[in-house]
Protein backbone atom coordinates (compact mmCIF):
# COMPACT_ATOMS: atom_id res chain seq x y z
CA UNK A 1 0.00 0.00 0.00
CA UNK A 2 1.38 3.47 -0.85
CA UNK A 3 2.43 5.76 2.00
CA UNK A 4 2.77 9.51 2.32
CA UNK A 5 6.23 9.52 3.87
CA UNK A 6 7.68 13.03 3.73
CA UNK A 7 6.27 16.52 4.20
CA UNK A 8 8.56 19.50 3.66
CA UNK A 9 7.79 23.20 4.06
CA UNK A 10 9.75 26.25 2.97
CA UNK A 11 10.09 25.52 -0.75
CA UNK A 12 9.07 27.84 -3.59
CA UNK A 13 5.51 29.11 -3.18
CA UNK A 14 4.19 28.45 -6.67
CA UNK A 15 0.83 27.87 -8.38
CA UNK A 16 0.18 26.79 -11.99
CA UNK A 17 3.87 26.08 -12.54
CA UNK A 18 5.40 23.27 -14.63
CA UNK A 19 7.94 20.68 -13.52
CA UNK A 20 9.97 17.75 -14.86
CA UNK A 21 11.95 15.03 -13.06
CA UNK A 22 15.46 14.37 -14.38
CA UNK A 23 17.05 11.50 -12.47
CA UNK A 24 16.82 12.39 -8.77
CA UNK A 25 16.30 16.10 -9.50
CA UNK A 26 13.06 17.93 -10.15
CA UNK A 27 13.17 21.16 -12.19
CA UNK A 28 10.26 23.54 -11.53
CA UNK A 29 9.60 26.44 -13.90
CA UNK A 30 7.62 29.61 -13.27
CA UNK A 31 4.10 29.75 -11.94
CA UNK A 32 2.72 32.53 -9.80
CA UNK A 33 2.22 33.43 -6.14
CA UNK A 34 -0.50 35.76 -4.87
CA UNK A 35 0.84 39.23 -4.12
CA UNK A 36 3.87 39.06 -6.42
CA UNK A 37 4.36 41.37 -9.43
CA UNK A 38 3.42 39.70 -12.71
CA UNK A 39 3.13 42.84 -14.81
CA UNK A 40 6.86 43.60 -14.90
CA UNK A 41 8.60 41.33 -17.39
CA UNK A 42 11.38 39.24 -15.90
CA UNK A 43 13.03 35.89 -16.52
CA UNK A 44 11.15 32.77 -15.55
CA UNK A 45 12.44 31.39 -12.27
CA UNK A 46 13.84 27.88 -12.04
CA UNK A 47 13.89 25.92 -8.76
CA UNK A 48 15.59 22.52 -8.44
CA UNK A 49 14.68 19.93 -5.82
CA UNK A 50 17.10 17.13 -4.92
CA UNK A 51 15.07 14.04 -4.01
CA UNK A 52 18.06 12.52 -2.18
CA UNK A 53 19.08 15.44 0.05
CA UNK A 54 15.49 16.80 0.18
CA UNK A 55 16.74 20.33 -0.49
CA UNK A 56 15.64 23.08 -2.86
CA UNK A 57 17.92 25.53 -4.67
CA UNK A 58 17.10 28.40 -6.98
CA UNK A 59 19.14 28.83 -10.14
CA UNK A 60 20.72 32.24 -10.77
CA UNK A 61 19.35 34.34 -13.64
CA UNK A 62 20.54 33.22 -17.07
CA UNK A 63 23.31 35.31 -18.62
CA UNK A 64 22.33 34.71 -22.26
CA UNK A 65 20.32 36.99 -24.56
CA UNK A 66 16.96 37.83 -22.90
CA UNK A 67 15.06 36.62 -25.96
CA UNK A 68 16.36 33.10 -25.37
CA UNK A 69 14.82 32.91 -21.88
CA UNK A 70 11.05 32.67 -21.34
CA UNK A 71 9.46 35.46 -19.35
CA UNK A 72 7.77 34.61 -16.05
CA UNK A 73 4.52 32.80 -16.82
CA UNK A 74 1.87 30.37 -15.67
CA UNK A 75 -0.32 27.77 -17.38
CA UNK A 76 2.61 26.54 -19.51
CA UNK A 77 3.92 22.98 -19.99
CA UNK A 78 7.31 21.30 -19.65
CA UNK A 79 8.37 17.91 -21.03
CA UNK A 80 11.67 16.03 -21.06
CA UNK A 81 13.25 14.50 -24.18
CA UNK A 82 16.72 13.03 -23.60
CA UNK A 83 18.36 15.63 -21.33
CA UNK A 84 16.51 18.64 -22.74
CA UNK A 85 13.35 20.20 -21.27
CA UNK A 86 10.91 21.78 -23.73
CA UNK A 87 8.87 24.71 -22.37
CA UNK A 88 5.86 25.84 -24.38
CA UNK A 89 2.82 28.09 -23.97
CA UNK A 90 1.57 29.81 -20.86
CA UNK A 91 0.76 33.44 -20.22
CA UNK A 92 1.78 36.57 -18.34
CA UNK A 93 -0.45 39.40 -17.12
CA UNK A 94 1.32 41.88 -19.43
CA UNK A 95 2.29 39.93 -22.55
CA UNK A 96 -0.66 37.54 -22.60
CA UNK A 97 -0.20 34.04 -23.99
CA UNK A 98 2.92 32.79 -25.78
CA UNK A 99 3.68 30.23 -28.51
CA UNK A 100 7.47 30.48 -28.61
CA UNK A 101 9.33 27.22 -27.96
CA UNK A 102 12.13 27.31 -25.38
CA UNK A 103 14.58 24.57 -24.46
CA UNK A 104 16.44 24.17 -21.17
CA UNK A 105 19.52 21.94 -21.20
CA UNK A 106 19.73 20.14 -17.87
CA UNK A 107 23.45 19.39 -18.15
CA UNK A 108 24.56 22.99 -18.67
CA UNK A 109 21.44 24.67 -17.20
CA UNK A 110 21.34 26.95 -20.26
CA UNK A 111 18.42 28.23 -22.34
CA UNK A 112 17.96 28.26 -26.13
CA UNK A 113 15.15 29.15 -28.54
CA UNK A 114 15.45 26.61 -31.35
CA UNK A 115 14.21 27.48 -34.79
CA UNK A 116 10.97 25.73 -35.71
CA UNK A 117 8.99 25.25 -38.92
CA UNK A 118 5.56 24.03 -39.91
CA UNK A 119 2.12 24.78 -38.44
CA UNK A 120 2.98 26.47 -35.11
CA UNK A 121 0.07 26.24 -32.62
CA UNK A 122 -1.63 29.46 -31.58
CA UNK A 123 -0.59 31.00 -28.25
CA UNK A 124 -2.49 29.49 -25.33
CA UNK A 125 -2.44 28.40 -21.72
CA UNK A 126 -4.09 25.56 -19.82
CA UNK A 127 -3.11 23.03 -22.49
CA UNK A 128 -1.37 19.70 -21.93
CA UNK A 129 1.86 18.30 -23.35
CA UNK A 130 3.18 14.74 -23.43
CA UNK A 131 5.88 12.76 -25.25
CA UNK A 132 6.12 9.62 -27.35
CA UNK A 133 9.20 8.63 -29.37
CA UNK A 134 10.89 12.06 -29.18
CA UNK A 135 7.72 13.81 -30.34
CA UNK A 136 5.88 16.33 -28.17
CA UNK A 137 2.08 16.42 -28.42
CA UNK A 138 0.10 19.49 -27.33
CA UNK A 139 -3.63 19.13 -26.76
CA UNK A 140 -6.37 21.61 -25.90
CA UNK A 141 -5.97 24.74 -23.83
CA UNK A 142 -7.49 28.21 -24.23
CA UNK A 143 -6.31 29.94 -27.40
CA UNK A 144 -5.75 33.65 -26.95
CA UNK A 145 -6.24 34.85 -30.54
CA UNK A 146 -9.33 32.71 -31.21
CA UNK A 147 -10.59 33.43 -27.68
CA UNK A 148 -11.91 29.90 -27.28
CA UNK A 149 -11.17 26.45 -25.93
CA UNK A 150 -9.27 24.06 -28.21
CA UNK A 151 -9.45 20.33 -28.88
CA UNK A 152 -6.74 20.28 -31.54
CA UNK A 153 -3.64 18.10 -31.27
CA UNK A 154 -0.32 19.56 -32.40
CA UNK A 155 2.82 17.48 -32.83
CA UNK A 156 6.39 18.75 -32.59
CA UNK A 157 8.93 16.40 -34.18
CA UNK A 158 12.05 17.29 -32.21
CA UNK A 159 14.40 15.66 -34.73
CA UNK A 160 13.37 18.16 -37.40
CA UNK A 161 11.84 20.80 -35.06
CA UNK A 162 8.76 20.79 -37.29
CA UNK A 163 5.23 21.46 -36.01
CA UNK A 164 2.23 19.63 -37.50
CA UNK A 165 -1.48 19.90 -36.87
CA UNK A 166 -2.55 16.29 -36.38
CA UNK A 167 -5.44 15.29 -38.65
CA UNK A 168 -7.11 13.19 -36.01
CA UNK A 169 -9.60 10.48 -36.95
CA UNK A 170 -12.59 9.51 -34.86
CA UNK A 171 -14.75 11.61 -32.55
CA UNK A 172 -12.49 14.11 -30.79
CA UNK A 173 -12.49 14.89 -27.11
CA UNK A 174 -14.41 18.00 -26.11
CA UNK A 175 -12.80 21.45 -26.18
CA UNK A 176 -11.20 22.10 -22.79
CA UNK A 177 -8.40 23.59 -20.72
CA UNK A 178 -6.61 22.67 -17.48
CA UNK A 179 -7.15 18.97 -18.14
CA UNK A 180 -4.49 16.24 -18.03
CA UNK A 181 -3.04 14.15 -20.86
CA UNK A 182 -0.94 11.13 -19.89
CA UNK A 183 0.85 8.68 -22.18
CA UNK A 184 0.54 4.96 -21.38
CA UNK A 185 2.00 2.74 -24.07
CA UNK A 186 1.21 4.48 -27.35
CA UNK A 187 -2.02 6.11 -26.16
CA UNK A 188 -2.67 9.54 -24.69
CA UNK A 189 -5.33 9.43 -21.95
CA UNK A 190 -7.20 12.71 -21.46
CA UNK A 191 -9.12 13.34 -18.26
CA UNK A 192 -11.02 16.26 -16.80
CA UNK A 193 -10.57 19.92 -17.56
CA UNK A 194 -12.94 22.84 -17.93
CA UNK A 195 -15.28 23.02 -20.93
CA UNK A 196 -18.45 24.91 -21.83
CA UNK A 197 -21.89 23.57 -22.68
CA UNK A 198 -22.13 25.94 -25.64
CA UNK A 199 -19.04 24.55 -27.36
CA UNK A 200 -15.59 26.03 -27.82
CA UNK A 201 -16.49 29.54 -26.61
CA UNK A 202 -16.56 30.42 -22.92
CA UNK A 203 -20.05 31.52 -21.83
CA UNK A 204 -19.61 30.92 -18.08
CA UNK A 205 -21.73 27.78 -18.39
CA UNK A 206 -18.88 25.48 -17.40
CA UNK A 207 -18.94 21.71 -17.38
CA UNK A 208 -16.45 19.27 -15.91
CA UNK A 209 -16.58 15.98 -17.77
CA UNK A 210 -15.36 12.91 -15.89
CA UNK A 211 -15.33 10.53 -18.85
CA UNK A 212 -11.85 9.50 -19.87
CA UNK A 213 -10.84 9.70 -23.54
CA UNK A 214 -7.89 8.09 -25.31
CA UNK A 215 -6.00 9.06 -28.45
CA UNK A 216 -3.82 6.51 -30.25
CA UNK A 217 -0.68 8.47 -31.07
CA UNK A 218 0.48 5.94 -33.69
CA UNK A 219 -2.73 5.68 -35.72
CA UNK A 220 -3.78 9.26 -34.81
CA UNK A 221 -7.27 8.10 -33.88
CA UNK A 222 -9.59 9.01 -31.00
CA UNK A 223 -10.83 5.86 -29.28
CA UNK A 224 -13.77 4.99 -27.07
CA UNK A 225 -12.27 3.40 -23.98
CA UNK A 226 -14.00 1.24 -21.39
CA UNK A 227 -15.17 2.78 -18.13
CA UNK A 228 -16.88 0.01 -16.18
CA UNK A 229 -17.04 1.58 -12.72
CA UNK A 230 -18.06 5.00 -11.37
CA UNK A 231 -15.32 7.55 -12.12
CA UNK A 232 -14.16 10.39 -9.87
CA UNK A 233 -15.95 13.73 -9.98
CA UNK A 234 -15.09 15.89 -12.97
CA UNK A 235 -12.37 18.43 -12.18
CA UNK A 236 -9.70 20.72 -13.58
CA UNK A 237 -6.19 21.73 -12.50
CA UNK A 238 -5.56 18.27 -11.04
CA UNK A 239 -2.41 16.12 -11.27
CA UNK A 240 -2.19 12.96 -13.36
CA UNK A 241 0.63 10.46 -13.82
CA UNK A 242 1.18 6.89 -14.99
CA UNK A 243 2.70 4.23 -12.78
CA UNK A 244 3.17 0.62 -13.87
CA UNK A 245 0.74 0.96 -16.75
CA UNK A 246 -2.07 2.60 -14.80
CA UNK A 247 -3.32 6.18 -14.66
CA UNK A 248 -3.48 8.07 -11.36
CA UNK A 249 -5.35 11.32 -10.69
CA UNK A 250 -4.95 13.51 -7.60
CA UNK A 251 -6.75 16.63 -6.41
CA UNK A 252 -8.17 19.38 -8.59
CA UNK A 253 -11.17 21.70 -8.51
CA UNK A 254 -14.79 21.73 -9.72
CA UNK A 255 -16.32 25.23 -9.90
CA UNK A 256 -19.89 23.97 -10.31
CA UNK A 257 -19.54 22.10 -7.02
CA UNK A 258 -17.27 24.82 -5.59
CA UNK A 259 -15.09 22.00 -4.31
CA UNK A 260 -11.38 21.26 -4.10
CA UNK A 261 -10.29 17.62 -3.96
CA UNK A 262 -7.58 15.67 -2.12
CA UNK A 263 -8.46 12.19 -3.36
CA UNK A 264 -6.25 9.77 -5.31
CA UNK A 265 -7.82 7.62 -8.04
CA UNK A 266 -6.47 4.83 -10.25
CA UNK A 267 -7.68 3.94 -13.73
CA UNK A 268 -6.72 0.60 -15.32
CA UNK A 269 -6.87 0.88 -19.14
CA UNK A 270 -7.25 -2.85 -19.78
CA UNK A 271 -10.40 -3.19 -17.68
CA UNK A 272 -11.73 0.38 -17.70
CA UNK A 273 -12.01 0.26 -13.91
CA UNK A 274 -11.71 3.31 -11.68
CA UNK A 275 -10.80 2.76 -8.04
CA UNK A 276 -10.17 5.21 -5.23
CA UNK A 277 -6.76 4.50 -3.72
CA UNK A 278 -6.37 4.27 0.04
CA UNK A 279 -3.08 5.81 1.15
CA UNK A 280 -1.37 5.51 4.52
CA UNK A 281 -0.03 8.60 6.26
CA UNK A 282 -1.02 12.26 6.31
CA UNK A 283 -1.16 13.64 2.79
CA UNK A 284 -1.69 17.05 1.20
CA UNK A 285 -4.80 19.10 1.86
CA UNK A 286 -7.34 19.56 -0.92
CA UNK A 287 -5.82 21.69 -3.67
CA UNK A 288 -5.46 22.50 -7.36
CA UNK A 289 -2.76 23.73 -9.75
CA UNK A 290 0.01 21.76 -8.02
CA UNK A 291 2.85 19.91 -9.76
CA UNK A 292 3.49 16.19 -9.58
CA UNK A 293 6.61 14.28 -10.75
CA UNK A 294 7.77 10.67 -10.55
CA UNK A 295 11.21 9.75 -9.20
CA UNK A 296 11.57 5.97 -9.15
CA UNK A 297 8.70 4.57 -7.09
CA UNK A 298 8.06 7.94 -5.44
CA UNK A 299 5.66 10.68 -6.43
CA UNK A 300 6.73 14.22 -5.53
CA UNK A 301 3.83 16.63 -5.24
CA UNK A 302 4.38 20.31 -4.46
CA UNK A 303 2.77 23.73 -4.53
CA UNK A 304 -0.75 24.58 -5.64
CA UNK A 305 -3.52 26.55 -3.99
CA UNK A 306 -6.40 25.79 -1.60
CA UNK A 307 -9.29 27.61 0.05
CA UNK A 308 -8.02 29.81 2.86
CA UNK A 309 -8.53 28.29 6.28
CA UNK A 310 -9.83 31.67 7.44
CA UNK A 311 -12.88 31.36 5.20
CA UNK A 312 -15.97 29.45 6.23
CA UNK A 313 -16.82 28.73 2.60
CA UNK A 314 -14.51 27.41 -0.12
CA UNK A 315 -14.71 30.69 -2.00
CA UNK A 316 -12.65 30.60 -5.18
CA UNK A 317 -11.40 34.14 -4.49
CA UNK A 318 -10.01 33.40 -1.03
CA UNK A 319 -7.16 31.04 -1.74
CA UNK A 320 -3.94 30.13 0.05
CA UNK A 321 -0.85 29.35 -2.03
CA UNK A 322 1.40 26.51 -0.84
CA UNK A 323 5.17 26.18 -0.45
CA UNK A 324 5.06 22.55 0.69
CA UNK A 325 6.20 19.26 -0.82
CA UNK A 326 4.88 15.74 -0.18
CA UNK A 327 6.35 12.39 -1.17
CA UNK A 328 4.09 9.45 -1.93
CA UNK A 329 6.04 6.17 -1.85
CA UNK A 330 4.44 3.34 -3.82
CA UNK A 331 7.04 0.80 -2.75
CA UNK A 332 8.42 1.85 0.64
CA UNK A 333 11.58 0.02 1.70
CA UNK A 334 11.90 -1.92 4.92
CA UNK A 335 13.95 0.99 6.26
CA UNK A 336 11.16 3.42 5.47
CA UNK A 337 8.52 1.15 7.05
CA UNK A 338 10.67 0.83 10.17
CA UNK A 339 10.93 4.61 10.44
CA UNK A 340 7.19 4.90 10.04
CA UNK A 341 6.74 2.37 12.85
CA UNK A 342 9.13 4.33 15.10
CA UNK A 343 6.95 7.39 14.64
CA UNK A 344 3.64 5.58 14.84
CA UNK A 345 4.47 3.99 18.19
CA UNK A 346 6.50 6.96 19.55
CA UNK A 347 9.61 4.83 20.10
CA UNK A 348 12.79 6.26 21.61
CA UNK A 349 14.99 7.88 18.94
CA UNK A 350 17.88 9.03 21.13
CA UNK A 351 20.13 6.09 20.21
CA UNK A 352 19.69 6.57 16.46
CA UNK A 353 22.27 8.31 14.25
CA UNK A 354 21.71 12.01 13.58
CA UNK A 355 20.89 11.52 9.89
CA UNK A 356 18.23 8.94 10.72
CA UNK A 357 16.69 11.26 13.30
CA UNK A 358 16.63 14.04 10.71
CA UNK A 359 14.91 11.73 8.24
CA UNK A 360 12.39 10.79 10.92
CA UNK A 361 11.56 14.45 11.45
CA UNK A 362 10.56 14.63 7.80
CA UNK A 363 8.11 11.75 8.03
CA UNK A 364 4.52 12.91 7.95
CA UNK A 365 3.35 10.43 10.59
CA UNK A 366 4.70 12.62 13.38
CA UNK A 367 5.83 16.06 12.35
CA UNK A 368 6.67 18.35 9.47
CA UNK A 369 10.13 19.54 8.58
CA UNK A 370 10.91 23.11 7.69
CA UNK A 371 14.04 23.81 5.70
CA UNK A 372 14.69 27.25 4.22
CA UNK A 373 14.67 27.81 0.49
CA UNK A 374 18.33 27.76 -0.48
CA UNK A 375 19.93 30.30 -2.76
CA UNK A 376 21.81 29.14 -5.82
CA UNK A 377 25.03 29.42 -3.85
CA UNK A 378 23.90 27.54 -0.75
Amino acid sequence: MPHWTVHLEGGPRRVNHAAVAVGHRVFSFGGYCSGEDYETLRQIDVHVFNAVSLRWRKLPPACCCPSKVPYMRYGHTAVLIDDVIYIWGGRNDTEGACNVLYTFHTGTEQWTTPGVSGHVPGARDGHSACVLERNMYVFGGFEQLADCFSNDIHKLETKSMNWNLVRAKGTPARWRDFHSATVIGSKMFVFGGRADRSGPFHSNNEIYCNRIRAFDLLTETWLEVPQCSPPPEGRRSHSAFSYRGELYVFGGYNARLNRHFQDLWRYTPETGRWQRVEVQGKGPCARRRQCCCIVGDKILLFGGTSPSQDQDLQDEFYLMDHSDLYILDFSPSLKTLCKLAVLQYSLDQSCLPHDIRWELSAMTTNSNISRPLLSSHG
